[in-house]
């Protein structure tokens, strides 16, 4: 009997060896391409919280300073931005770190 997938003429079936082969590198490469939407939401979860952490302490210590010693000048408003800023220079740390990281990674696996 003739399977309906046969090869061109000249070209042998590949062997189970083969076949068991190439469907485990398919394997891994939609495993690491998986991994790549996981860590990239992972990494916007990590980014979102390194900027909102500080700004919300900020803003709290701000509140609880404007209560216990009120004035023209608004602690909240202040401390708000300044966490405000050094969580955006948290994320920008975070973010040129994994940069670097992958960066490495990629010429690693070139060579």
């Amino acid at each position: 009997m003739s399977d309906d997938r046969t090869k061109p003429e000249g070209q042998l079936p590949p062997t189970l060896a083969q076949q068991v082969g190439s469907k485990a590198d398919r394997k891994l490469r939609a495993q690491r391409s998986d991994a790549h939407v996981w860590f990239g939401l992972g990494m916007m979860g990590l980014i979102g919280w390194s900027v909102v952490t500080p700004t919300l302490i900020g803003a709290t210590l701000g509140a609880w300073l404007d209560r216990r010693r009120p004035g023209a000048f608004s602690w909240t408003l202040a401390l708000m931005l300044a966490g405000l800023l050094l969580g955006c220079f948290n994320a920008w740390y975070w973010v040129t770190k994994e940069d670097a990281a992958m960066a490495q990674e990629r010429g690693d696996r070139d060579d």
